[in-house]
C-alpha cells in the first residue's frame, strides 16, 4: 500500500497512491514558478533600455516598478494555488530547497527573505497564512519521515529551510502565534529519531568495528580486581570509539541547527509590528506544558517522551546562550552556571502552575493560611473578600469538576485532530478557573521594601492570564518588577537575568519532571540488553571450548547460538552508539547536571524564606532527586559522574537538602515525603554519597538523626528503619554480608541496587545516635517502644502468613499461593530482621537504656525486649516447625526467608546484653531473660547446632537433614564472635540450673492477676491493688486508671509478701 500521494510519500510499485496528483494545477503552478524565476533572473538596464541577466541570489525587491507590476500579475494566479498542500510541497518547498542547495550558511541566501517579503506584499493575508502553515507542515513531515542516511543530509536540508523561513520576522511571529504550537507538534523539529534498522542509517560503514563492555562477574560475588583487557579488545574498543566520534560529529550538526531554531523563537529584540517572538513563545510554551501536565491519560495530546528529551537539551543550550549573553552586557547579573529560580515566582501568581501540587498543599489553602506571611515578607496583600470567594469555591469543587469534565474533553479532541482551539481545554479546569478568578483580583501591594507599609500606598494589580501577558508583565518596567514581584527579605537584591529566561528555566525543570526522567530510564534497556547478550555469548564460547569433539551435533548447535548472539551484539552495539550520542553523551550529562544544580540552588533559596517555602511546586524536589539518580544510574556506563565540576560540593548540598526536608513540617504531600525518605535511604547505601551526608554541618546531622529516632507511628517507618540499618550494617554480629549466604548460588541480581551495596557503616552518625539516646530521656523510650511495637506486628504478620502458605502447600489439589502474598510475607520477614538489627544497634551504642535501672523505663524496655526475643527464637528454632517447613519449600518470592539473617540478629542482641557488658548489666539481663515464661534454653543451644537428645533420636532416620549451626558460617562470623556465643550458652545453662534449683513453687494467689506469668511485685497508691511491675509499667504508659477499680493511680511501690504468711 502506498502512503498518501504527497511528494514526500513513498510510492510502492504496482499500487496507485491514495490521492492522484492535481495534474492541471501542478502544470499551472510550475509554469507560474518558471515565470517568477525568469523575472528574478532578469533585470532592466534603464540607461540602455534592455533586459540583462542578474545573480538571483542577490535579487532585491526595490526600485523597479515594472518588475513589481509583473510579479503582482504572476502572483494574481500563483497565490490561490499556494493554499493547496500538494502544490506547496511539490512546487514551493522544492524551489526554496533548491536555493539552499548551493551550500553556505543560511544567512548567505537572502533571496528566501526577499521572496517571503514578496508573498506578504502581493498575496492576500489569508493566502499567506495558509501557504506558510502548509509549508511548515510539509517541512515537518519531510523532516520526520525522511530516512536516516549516514550524513543525516536530508534532515539537515529541511532544518536549514525551516531556519530560513523562521528568520523572516513577520512569518516567524505568525507561525509562533498560530501554527507552531497550535496546529503542529513542532517539538518534532528538535527530535533526532533513532534508526529502525542499523543498515538504513549506514551505521555499518560509519562504525565498521563493534565492541561491547565485558564487565560482569559470576555468582553475585564482587569482583576484587578489574580484568585486564587484551590487546585485541583494546584495538576493537578504540576503533569503536572512533566510529562513535564520527557519528557524534554528524549528529552535532543537526543539534546545532535545532538550537538555531530555538534561538530565533527566543529572540526578544524583534519588536517591530507587535510583541517580540520570545513573549509569544513563552505563552505558547506554558500552554504546551499545561497540556502535558494535565492530560496524562490522553495520549493524543501528550508530547512523546523521546521528543521531550531532545527538546529539553536544545532548550537548555538556547537558554544558556541568551543567559550568558545578558551576563556579558550586565556584569552584575548571574552567569548561567549560577542560575536558579527565585522563590517569588512560586507565590506572586505571575507564573501559572496549573493544578500542580505545592509542597504545602493546594494553592488556595496556602493563600488562606499564609496570607499574613505574604503580607509581612513579600508585601503581597490578599483581599479578604477574595479569600471568602475561594472558600465558597472549595465547597462546590465536586459539582464544578463534574460539569467541566465534558467541556474539557471537547477542545482536547479538537486539538488531537489538529485544529486551532477557540478556548483551550486547560481553561476549563475547575482548579485553574478558581485560581485565575482568585489571582486576577488579588490585591497586591507594590512598594519599596525600604519604607514601612502605609495605608495610602496599597494598590491592586491584576494578574493576567497566560495568553494575555505582554513584555511589560513579564520583564517589568520602572516601578513594576514583573515576574519578580514580592521579593522576600531573605532573597538578595541583585539582578539574576532577564525575567523571561527565568520562566523558560522553570519550564525546563517542569519538562524534566513530566516525562524526560522516565525516558532516560527506559533507554538504559538497550545497554542492559547488550550486557545480557554479552554474558550469553561468553557462556556459549565457554561451552564450545568444553564440548567433547565426538559430540558434533552439540558443537554445531553451540556455533549457531554463537553466531546469533554475535550478530545481535553487532546490531545492538551500533544502536547503543546512536543512543549514547543522542541521549547519554557527555554534553547531555552536563545538561542534566546543570539542571540538578539549578534545582539545588532554587530549593536552598526557597528554604530561606521560611513558611513561604510551602508555595514551591513539588516537582523541584522530585527533579533534584531524579536528576541525581539519572546521573548516577543511567549515564555511568559511558561517563563518570565523579568527573563533573564541583561534584563533591553538589553531592553534599543535595545530602543537606534530603537530610533537612525528609521530616520538614512545611511539606505535607505523603508521596513527596516518601520520595525524600527513599532518596535518603538510597544515599546512605553508597560510600561516596554517605560521606557527603557526613560532611554536612554537624547541627544538620544531629537534627537528621533526631528525626530518624522520632517514634515510628504516623510515618513511613519502614524506610526510616532501613536508613538506620544501613548506618549499622558492617558493625553488627555476623552482619558483614552483601548477599545472604544461602542466596550466593542463585542468579545474581542487578549489582547496582542499593540493597546489594557492600556494607559501609557510619560511625559518625552512630555516635550522634548514641548521644541523642543517652541525653534525651524521653526520646529513647518513645523510639524503642515504637520499634518493639513494629517488631511485634511485623513478626506476628509473618507467622500468620507462613501458616496460610503451609496450609496451601499441604492441600491435595493443585497448589497455588498468590505471588503478592509471598512478596508481603518476605517483606514482613525482612522488616523483622531490620528492626532486630536496629535494636542490636541501640543495645550496642547505648546499653544503659536497657541496663541502667535508674532510668524510669529501662526495666520495662528490657522485659519487652526479652519477651520478643524469646518469641522469635522459639518460633524459628523449634524442631520440624512451621518456619523450617516453609523455608524448605524454597518458594519463588521467599528467597530471603532463612534461619541465618534472623537468628544472627537475635544472637547479636543477646551477646551484647549477656557477654559484652559489666557484671551488673549481665546479672540484670540474665534475670529478666530467665524470668520470662517463654524462655527455653533449647533455643540458645540450637544456635550452635546442639539439638536435644529426643529431637536427635526422632531425626535419626533423616540422615540428609543438616542442623543449623553458626559454626558453618565461618566466612561471615568470626571466631571471636563464636566464642562469645559459646560463653553466653555456658552462662545461661549455669544460671538456668541455679534458677531452677532456687525457685520455689508459687501458689496461684501470689501470681500477678493480669498476666499469671510473674509473681506480684507492685502495689498501687491509693487503692492498694496489686500486680507485677511489668504489667503496671506497661499499663501506665497509656492509662493512669487502676486495672480493677478505675481509681487514678498516684504512685507505685514495691511489694514483698510478708514472711509470716
Amino acid at each position: 500500500m502506498a502512503v498518501v500521494g504527497s511528494p514526500a510519500g513513498l510510492s510502492v510499485e504496482g499500487y496507485r497512491p491514495l490521492q492522484d496528483p492535481p495534474v492541471a494545477d501542478l502544470v499551472k503552478a510550475r509554469k507560474l514558478l518558471g515565470y517568477l524565476k525568469n523575472v528574478i533572473h532578469i533585470g532592466i538596464d534603464v540607461t540602455e533600455g534592455k533586459l540583462v541577466e542578474k545573480d538571483t541570489s542577490m535579487w532585491q525587491l526595490q526600485g523597479e516598478p515594472t518588475v513589481l507590476i509583473t510579479l503582482a500579475h504572476i502572483f494574481n494566479y500563483f497565490s490561490p494555488l499556494m493554499c493547496k498542500v500538494y502544490l506547496v510541497e511539490d512546487v514551493l518547498m522544492t524551489f526554496l530547497l533548491s536555493i539552499l542547495e548551493r551550500g553556505g550558511a543560511v544567512e548567505s541566501h537572502p533571496l528566501i527573505q526577499q521572496l517571503l517579503d514578496l508573498m506578504w506584499l502581493l498575496m492576500e493575508e489569508y493566502e499567506v497564512h495558509e501557504c506558510l502553515k502548509q509549508l511548515l507542515m510539509s517541512l515537518l513531515r519531510a523532516y520526520r519521515f525522511s530516512p536516516i542516511i549516514p550524513d543525516l543530509g536530508l534532515q539537515i536540508h529541511y532544518l536549514r529551510l525551516t531556519i530560513a523561513v523562521l528568520k523572516h520576522e513577520k512569518s516567524r511571529k505568525y507561525l509562533l502565534s498560530n501554527v507552531l504550537f497550535d496546529v503542529l507538534r513542532s517539538v518534532v523539529f528538535f527530535y533526532i529519531k533513532s534508526p529502525l534498522r542499523v543498515e538504513e542509517a549506514g551505521l555499518q560503514e560509519l562504525i565498521p568495528t563493534t565492541w561491547w563492555p565485558n564487565r560482569f562477574t559470576k555468582e553475585g560475588k564482587e569482583s576484587k580486581e578489574v580484568k585486564e583487557e587484551s590487546a585485541e579488545e583494546r584495538l576493537r574498543r578504540r576503533a569503536y570509539e572512533r566510529g562513535c566520534q564520527r557519528l557524534k560529529k554528524r549528529i552535532e550538526v543537526v543539534e546545532g541547527l535545532q538550537v538555531q531554531i530555538l534561538k530565533l523563537l527566543l529572540n526578544n529584540k524583534d519588536r517591530g509590528g507587535g510583541e517580540a517572538s520570545r513573549y509569544i513563545f513563552l505563552n505558547k510554551f506554558r500552554k504546551f506544558l499545561q497540556e502535558n501536565a494535565s492530560n496524562r491519560g490522553n495520549l493524543t495530546v501528550l508530547c512523546p517522551p523521546e521528543y521531550m528529551v531532545c527538546f529539553l537539551h536544545r532548550l537548555i543550550a538556547a537558554l544558556r546562550f541568551f543567559w550568558d549573553g545578558h551576563k556579558a552586557k550586565t556584569p552584575a547579573a548571574l552567569s548561567s552556571e549560577e542560575a536558579y529560580v527565585p522563590p517569588q515566582l512560586f507565590y506572586n501568581g505571575k507564573v501559572d502552575y496549573f493544578d500542580l501540587q505545592r509542597l504545602g498543599g493546594l494553592l488556595s489553602h496556602l493563600k488562606k493560611t499564609l496570607k499574613d506571611d505574604l503580607a509581612a515578607k513579600a508585601n503581597i496583600l490578599i483581599d479578604p473578600a477574595e479569600l471568602q470567594a475561594v472558600t465558597m469555591d472549595d465547597l462546590d469543587e465536586d459539582e464544578e469538576s463534574a460539569t467541566s469534565a465534558a467541556q474539557s474533553q471537547r477542545p482536547s479532541a479538537a486539538l488531537a485532530i489538529g485544529g486551532a482551539l477557540a478556548r483551550p481545554a486547560w481553561l476549563s479546569s475547575p482548579t485553574l478557573g478558581r485560581a485565575n478568578r482568585f489571582l486576577s483580583t488579588a490585591a497586591v501591594s507594590l512598594m519599596n521594601p525600604r519604607r514601612p507599609l502605609g495605608t495610602l500606598e496599597k494598590i491592586k494589580v491584576l494578574t493576567l492570564r497566560v495568553e494575555q501577558r505582554t513584555r511589560e508583565d513579564i520583564e517589568g518596567t520602572h516601578g513594576n518588577e514583573g515576574l519578580l514581584l514580592g521579593r522576600p527579605p531573605e532573597e538578595p537584591d541583585q539582578p539574576i537575568t532577564e525575567n523571561s529566561l527565568l520562566e523558560v528555566l522553570d519550564g525546563i525543570v517542569m519538562m524534566y519532571n513530566l516525562s524526560v526522567h522516565q525516558q532516560l530510564g527506559k533507554m538504559v534497556g538497550v545497554s542492559d540488553d547488550v550486557n545480557e547478550y554479552a554474558m550469553a555469548l561468553k557462556d556459549t564460547e565457554e561451552k564450545i571450548s568444553r564440548c567433547p569433539k565426538r559430540r558434533r551435533d552439540i558443537h554445531e548447535e553451540l556455533l549457531k547460538s554463537q553466531k546469533v548472539f554475535s550478530e545481535k551484539l553487532n546490531h545492538l552495539s551500533r544502536r547503543l552508539a546512536w543512543i549514547n550520542v543522542t541521549i547519554y553523551s557527555k554534553e547531555k550529562m552536563q545538561d542534566i547536571y546543570w539542571l540538578l544544580r539549578v534545582c539545588i540552588r532554587t530549593i536552598e533559596h526557597g528554604d530561606r524564606t521560611g513558611s513561604l517555602f510551602a508555595f514551591m511546586p513539588e516537582f523541584y524536589l522530585s527533579v533534584a532527586m531524579n536528576s541525581y539518580s539519572a546521573l548516577k544510574n543511567y549515564f555511568s556506563p559511558v561517563n563518570s559522574m565523579e568527573e563533573l565540576p564541583g561534584y563533591e560540593e553538589t553531592l553534599m548540598r543535595l545530602a543537606a537538602i534530603l537530610a533537612k526536608h525528609f521530616a520538614d513540617s512545611r511539606i505535607v504531600g505523603t508521596d513527596i515525603r516518601d520520595s525524600l525518605m527513599q532518596a535518603l535511604a538510597s544515599y546512605v547505601c553508597y560510600p561516596h554519597s554517605l560521606r557527603a551526608v557526613e560532611r554536612i554541618p554537624e547541627e544538620q546531622r544531629i537534627s537528621m538523626m533526631k528525626n530518624l529516632l522520632a517514634p515510628y507511628e504516623q510515618r513511613p517507618w519502614a524506610q526510616t528503619n532501613w536508613i538506620l540499618v544501613r548506618l549499622w550494617r558492617g558493625c553488627g554480629f555476623g552482619y558483614r554480608y552483601t548477599r545472604l549466604p544461602h542466596l550466593l548460588k542463585t542468579k545474581p541480581e542487578d549489582a547496582s541496587l542499593p540493597s546489594l551495596q557492600k556494607p559501609c557503616p557510619s560511625t559518625l552518625l552512630q555516635r550522634h545516635m548514641a548521644d541523642l539516646l543517652r541525653s534525651d530521656r524521653d526520646l529513647a523510650p518513645s523510639f524503642l517502644n515504637s520499634v518493639l511495637n513494629q517488631l511485634n506486628w511485623a513478626f506476628s504478620e509473618f507467622i500468620g502468613m507462613i501458616q496460610e502458605i503451609q496450609q496451601a502447600a499441604e492441600r491435595l489439589e493443585r497448589n497455588f499461593v498468590d505471588s503478592r502474598q509471598l512478596k508481603v510475607c518476605a517483606t514482613c520477614f525482612d522488616l523483622s530482621v531490620s528492626l532486630l538489627r536496629v535494636l542490636e544497634m541501640t543495645v550496642t551504642l547505648a546499653p544503659e537504656i536497657f541496663l541502667d535501672w535508674n532510668r524510669p523505663s529501662s526495666e520495662l524496655l528490657l522485659r519487652r525486649l526479652a519477651q520478643l526475643l524469646n518469641q522469635v527464637l522459639n518460633r524459628v528454632t523449634a524442631e520440624r516447625n512451621l518456619f523450617d517447613r516453609v523455608v524448605n519449600l524454597r518458594l519463588p518470592g521467599l528467597e530471603s526467608v532463612d534461619h541465618y539473617p534472623i537468628l544472627v540478629a537475635v544472637t547479636g542482641i543477646l551477646v551484647r546484653l549477656l557477654v559484652d557488658t559489666d557484671v551488673q548489666g549481665t546479672e540484670r539481663a540474665t534475670a529478666v531473660l530467665l524470668a520470662d515464661p517463654c524462655f527455653q534454653l533449647r533455643s540458645i543451644q540450637y544456635l550452635l547446632g546442639h539439638a536435644e537428645p529426643s529431637a536427635l533420636a526422632a531425626a535419626a532416620p533423616a540422615t540428609d537433614k543438616r542442623h543449623f549451626s553458626l559454626h558453618t558460617y565461618t566466612e561471615y562470623i568470626s571466631a571471636e564472635e563464636l566464642a562469645k556465643v559459646e560463653k553466653m550458652l555456658n552462662h545461661l545453662s549455669e544460671e538456668s540450673k541455679q534458677a531452677a534449683a532456687t525457685t520455689l513453687p508459687t501458689s496461684e494467689e501470689d501470681l500477678c492477676p493480669i498476666c499469671y506469668a510473674h509473681p506480684i511485685s507492685a502495689i498501687f497508691r491509693p487503692c492498694s491493688h496489686k500486680s507485677c511491675k511489668a504489667c503496671i509499667n506497661q499499663h501506665l504508659m497509656n492509662n493512669k486508671d487502676c486495672f480493677f477499680c478505675k481509681a487514678t493511680i498516684t504512685g507505685v511501690d514495691d511489694f514483698t509478701k510478708p514472711a509470716s504468711s
